[in-house]
């Protein structure tokens, strides 16, 4: 059983995320100031150390450099508030393992802990850090991606299947919350890349001063606080796949350092004079439209060119009527097995609800809503008035003429290639969505010139 130590001078938090441990299996001793903590270091060993960043009597540096000092394997974690995020870098400096800002959920910590379990490379002065940060995950992955049977899905699941087996880079494109970094793990679990690692990043969630180190890596004494050596993103993703989330996040600067890396496939740590080869399969996402950052010189148009040999759009949630329970009924169980309970299903008046609503989030709002109800739940069905209110009582906006009203709209073309791309080109069901009868699409389908 490892043992945790929490240092937190927040006692009503310190006990909340304590108790949440110590029902995870872990060993776990708090205490509320830093002196407290160096003086337990004297006699006790701990596994890992979480420490928030700012305590009453001391920095919590110094419980981290004390820490690295009496026992290196000690994997240690900080927490943050977003405006101490300078404070942040210098801890990963120092040899933190991971910094979460506060507030978080407390499942969020559970994946550093395992990440400072599995570190073992810090044990020795000098060896090669595989320190992973909030920003990058790395992972021998299960395809836990679920299928819809829509016809949106349906295409998508092709997609998935055609670019799988290959080596293209692929650009997936889709609203927050529409399980892009899934889908990113279902192409590399269909790969031949599939026994190797996944390395997922987060672009938006690493500090401009990390980008380099985190990414490429860097060699001790490289700069003030590099105390070891370090693994970064590419060459732990070596063999296998590396994902970049949120891509049009990347700062210039690092654009063109990751153009380079994925034209020669060989990086250079921070501080080194020797390149590293690297065969790795990128996968990139955004919510943004790349193109459009591209248009506007916010965005390398050869990296553009470089990440997209093939797209993939996900269809929103509101596009996926037919799946919507699938989806609900797959988190009802996730949610049950997570909260240690038996709830059977969803009322009918519920399952009305959530095919009016929009789902604004898509699923990662629909998992946090069934996740929500199933705690608050104490019967067998989930009922209307365990849902958030903003779920109960929204209307879904019906696309009918005032979006696809072909006569009022001075981009008419525009909308029926989109409608016949949403039904694949099924001119009886595009005409349905427009709102027009089938004659009036084939002579407007005549009139433009679109050919099928």
């Amino acid at each position: 059983m490892a043992k945790i130590l929490i240092v937190e001078d927040d006692v009503a938090f310190c006990t909340m995320l304590k108790t949440f441990l110590v029902k995870k299996n872990y060993d776990v001793e708090a205490v509320y100031n830093a002196n407290e903590a160096l003086n337990l270091f004297k006699t006790e060993k701990f596994d890992v150390v979480i420490s928030d960043v700012r305590l009453p009597d001391k920095e919590g540096l110094e419980i981290l450099k004390a820490v690295k000092q009496q026992n290196p394997a000690t994997g240690v974690i900080m927490m943050t508030s977003y405006a101490e995020i300078s404070k942040a870098v210098n801890a990963m400096k120092e040899g933190a393992v991971d910094y979460i800002a506060k507030p978080f959920h407390p499942e969020v910590i559970l994946k550093s802990i395992k990440a400072a379990l599995e570190n073992d490379s810090i044990s020795t002065p000098g060896a090669t850090a595989t320190t992973k940060t909030r920003s990058s995950k790395s992972t021998i992955v299960e395809d836990t991606y679920i299928k819809g049977v829509s016809e949106p899905s349906a295409k998508l699941n092709n997609y998935i299947d055609l670019v799988a087996p290959t080596n293209m880079s692929v650009l997936i494109m889709g609203e927050s919350g529409t399980g892009k970094e899934q889908i990113a793990k279902s192409i590399h679990f269909k790969s031949k890349r599939n026994a190797q690692a996944f390395v997922a990043v987060d672009c938006g969630a690493i500090p401009k001063e990390l980008a380099s180190s985190e990414f490429f890596g860097h060699v001790k004494g490289s700069f003030t606080g590099a105390v070891t050596n370090k693994t970064g993103h590419f060459e732990a993703a070596n063999g296998g796949t590396i994902f970049l989330d949120e891509i049009g996040n990347l700062n210039y600067e690092l654009q063109v350092q990751l153009l380079r890396a994925l034209q020669e496939r060989k990086v250079k740590p921070v501080g080194s004079n020797e390149e590293i080869h690297v065969d790795i399969r990128v996968i990139a996402a955004t919510n943004e439209d790349l193109f459009e950052l591209v248009k506007k010189g916010e965005f390398r148009e050869d990296l553009y060119h470089r990440l997209n040999e093939f797209t993939i759009k996900v269809p929103a949630l509101k596009e996926r009527q037919e799946d919507l329970m699938i989806f609900a009924n797959y988190f009802l169980d996730s949610a049950n097995e997570e909260l240690e309970k038996d709830i059977a299903g969803f009322s009918e008046d519920t399952v009305e609800i959530f095919k009016s609503y929009p789902w604004p989030g898509n699923l990662r709002e629909l998992k946090n809503v069934v996740k929500r109800a199933v705690l608050l739940t104490q019967g067998e069905y989930i009922l209307p008035e365990v849902l958030p209110h903003e779920v109960r009582t929204s209307k879904r906006q019906i696309e009918d003429e005032s979006n696809y009203g072909l006569f009022k709209s001075k981009n008419e073309q525009e909308l029926i290639l989109d409608a016949l791309e949403k039904t694949n080109g099924n001119k009886s069901k595009a005409a349905k969505l427009l709102s027009i009868d089938r004659k009036t699409l084939y002579n407007k389908l005549k009139q433009y010139g679109i050919k099928l």
